[in-house]
C-alpha cells in the first residue's frame, strides 16, 4: 500500500488518500474515505475543498473509467449544491467534472434544480447549434425549466387575440403544446417548486425589444401550477396592480415572485391563492432572482445594482460600474456573476459592494443569462443573440449565434438550461429554441432528492454513464475515445469544481480504472456510506 499525499487540503480533516491493487472488477487506484464514522465529511458551501496532487499513477487519459461515492444533501440548503468532485483544466478545457448543480437567475427562470451532471472535455464542441424549431407563432422564448426528466418551454406572443403559452419538449423539433394558462400574452417565469412546476404571466411590453406593441390588453400578474394530465391549477394573482411578473425563485422552502414593471413588488407564496407582499429595497424593482450562500440576490432595471435578501430585509451590495440596469446571474468558481446593459460586460462580486469587471461580450450592448456548463460559463447577448464562454480573466470567447432574423433591431439569446447532456437556448424574436454541446454530458434531469446516495460515473470505451443509488439513470451520446484525452497536470479537486463550492457531506470517494459492472455498481449501492 502506498501513500499518496495529499495537498493543500482547506479546513478538512481525516482525508486520507491511498493507493490500492487490484480489485474484483478493475483497478482501484484512488480512495478517498472523507471520515470513519459513516458521515463523511461536512463541506460548507463557502471555503471547504479538499485538493490532491494529481500523480502519474492516475492519469486517466484515453482510458475508461469509474467514479464511486456517497453524497448527503439537505432539503433546503439555501444554496447552490456545488461540485463533488472534479480534475480540469480550464486554460486547455481538458478533465472532468461531477457536481450538483442549480441554475437561477436565468433570466427569469430557475431552470435547473439539483441536477447531477457529469461531464469530461477536450476543447470540443458541436461546430453548430440544433435548431429544435420555432415554438408556434413565439416571438419570445421566455424562460426555459426542465421539471421530471423533461424540458418545458414558456413564451411570448405578439398578436391581439393571442396569448402566452407553454411548451414541452419532445425531442429533435417536436413540442406539445400544453396550452395558455392566462389571457395575458406571455408565460414570463418558470420554476419547480414542491414537486411541481409553477409558472408566471406578464403583459409583456414588446417595444422594449423594438418589436411592435401587442393589442392584447390583459394583464398578468398570474401564476399557475402544472397539475394532472396537463391541467393548469390557479395558484392566485401577486397583487392586481401588478402588469407583468419578472421571476420566480424558491428559497428556504417557499416560492417568491417579482413584479417586472412598476410599481415594484417582490411577493411570497403561502399557499392556496394567497400572495404575501414583502418589503423592498429602497422601493427599487427586484428583477433576475436567484440563491447564493443563504440569501436571494436580485438585479435591478431601476439601477445597475444588485441587491441581497435574508429572508426578511433588502441590502444594496453594490452599483455596476457604468451600467443602467442589471440582468442575469451565474456561478462560477464559487463566486457569483451578474450581467449587465449597455455596456455588455459581466461582473464578479467579490464582497460588500465590490465588484470586479470580467470583460466584454464581443462588441455587444446586453448581456443576459449566464449558464455554468461542462467547466465553463456561458453568456448571451443582445442585439446580435451571440453566444459566449467565458475563459477567465477579461477573455470571452464568441461560441455561436442562435438568431439571424433579418430586419430588426434586437436579437435577444435570453432563456438557457441544461438538458440532456446539452446547452439549450431560446431566442428573440425567432421564438426557436436550439442547443448544442460542448464536450460529453451526461445529466440527471429529475431533482436529486434529500438524504444519503450513492452515484457512480463511468466513462467507457464510447459513452458517458450516470448510476444514482444503483440504477443506470442517464447515458451520453456515443464519442470517439482518441478525442477525448482527460491527461492534465491541475489537482483532483473534491469539494470544489465549474461552479461552486459544495455544501453537504462527501464520502467514501472511489477512483477506478476501467468500467464497473453494473452488479458491482448495485452491491455498492447498497452498502452503508
Amino acid at each position: 500500500m502506498i501513500p499518496l499525499r495529499p495537498m493543500r487540503p482547506i479546513l478538512m480533516t481525516l482525508v486520507i488518500m491511498t493507493l490500492l491493487g487490484q480489485s474484483v472488477h478493475g483497478q482501484l487506484i484512488a480512495h478517498w474515505p472523507l471520515g470513519s464514522d459513516g458521515q463523511g465529511t461536512l463541506f460548507d458551501g463557502r471555503s471547504t475543498v479538499a485538493r490532491f496532487e494529481k500523480l502519474r499513477s492516475i492519469q486517466l487519459g484515453k482510458e475508461p473509467f469509474s467514479i464511486s461515492l456517497w453524497t448527503h444533501i439537505d432539503q433546503d440548503a439555501g444554496d447552490t449544491l456545488g461540485d463533488l468532485i472534479s480534475c480540469y483544466d480550464p486554460k486547455e478545457r481538458r478533465g472532468f467534472h461531477l457536481g450538483i448543480y442549480n441554475h437561477g437567475g436565468v433570466t427569469n427562470s430557475q431552470p435547473n434544480v439539483r441536477q447531477v451532471h457529469f461531464g469530461i472535455d477536450q476543447a470540443r464542441s458541436e461546430n453548430e447549434f440544433t435548431d429544435h424549431g420555432q415554438l408556434g407563432d413565439a416571438v419570445y422564448v421566455f424562460s426555459l425549466c426542465v421539471h421530471d426528466g423533461r424540458l418545458y418551454a414558456s413564451t411570448c406572443h405578439a398578436g391581439a387575440q393571442q396569448t402566452g403559452r407553454v411548451f414541452r419538449f419532445e425531442g429533435n423539433n417536436k413540442w406539445t403544446d400544453l396550452g395558455s394558462p392566462d389571457r395575458a400574452n406571455a408565460i414570463s417565469a418558470m420554476a419547480v417548486y414542491n414537486g411541481s412546476l409553477y409558472v408566471a404571466s406578464s403583459k409583456y411590453r414588446l417595444a422594449g425589444s423594438s418589436l411592435s406593441e401587442s393589442d392584447n390588453p390583459n394583464f398578468g400578474g398570474n401564476v399557475y401550477r402544472l397539475g394532472a394530465d396537463d391541467v393548469w391549477e390557479p395558484c392566485g394573482n401577486v397583487s392586481p396592480q401588478t402588469e407583468a411578473i419578472s421571476a420566480l425563485v424558491v428559497f428556504r422552502g417557499k416560492l417568491y415572485a417579482s413584479s417586472l414593471y412598476r410599481p415594484a413588488g417582490f411577493f411570497r407564496y403561502e399557499g392556496g391563492n394567497q400572495w404575501t407582499a414583502c418589503n423592498m429595497p429602497d422601493g427599487k424593482r427586484t428583477e433576475a432572482l436567484t440563491v447564493f450562500n443563504d440569501a436571494i440576490y436580485a438585479t435591478c432595471y431601476d439601477e445597475g445594482s444588485v441587491f441581497r435578501y435574508d429572508g426578511q430585509d433588502w441590502a444594496n451590495v453594490g452599483q455596476i460600474p457604468e451600467a443602467t440596469q442589471t440582468y442575469g446571474f451565474g456561478i462560477h468558481r464559487g463566486a457569483l456573476y451578474v450581467s449587465e446593459w449597455p455596456k455588455a460586460h459581466v461582473f464578479r462580486y467579490l464582497g460588500g459592494t465590490q465588484w470586479q469587471d470580467t470583460g466584454k461580450l464581443g462588441g455587444e450592448l446586453e448581456a443576459m443569462p449566464l449558464v455554468v456548463y461542462n467547466g465553463k460559463m456561458y453568456g448571451g447577448t443582445l442585439p446580435l443573440a451571440e453566444i459566449y464562454r467565458y475563459d477567465g480573466d477579461e477573455n470571452w470567447t464568441r461560441f455561436g449565434r442562435v438568431d439571424d432574423t433579418p430586419d430588426v433591431k434586437y436579437r435577444r439569446a435570453w432563456s438557457m438550461a441544461v438538458f440532456q447532456g446539452r446547452l439549450f437556448v431560446g431566442t428573440l424574436p425567432s421564438g426557436r429554441v436550439l442547443s448544442i454541446e460542448s464536450g460529453k454530458n451526461v445529466t440527471y434531469d429529475r431533482p436529486l432528492a434529500s438524504g444519503w446516495h450513492h452515484l457512480c460515473a463511468v466513462r467507457s470505451d464510447s459513452v458517458l454513464k450516470l448510476y444514482i443509488d444503483g440504477t443506470l439513470v442517464g447515458e451520453s451520446s456515443q464519442f470517439d475515445a482518441e478525442q477525448y484525452d482527460l491527461s492534465n497536470q491541475n489537482d483532483i479537486e473534491i469539494g470544489f469544481g465549474a461552479q461552486d463550492y459544495f455544501r453537504g457531506r462527501i464520502a467514501n470517494v472511489k477512483i477506478y480504472r476501467g468500467e464497473l459492472p453494473p452488479d458491482q455498481i448495485r452491491e455498492q449501492a447498497a452498502q452503508k456510506p
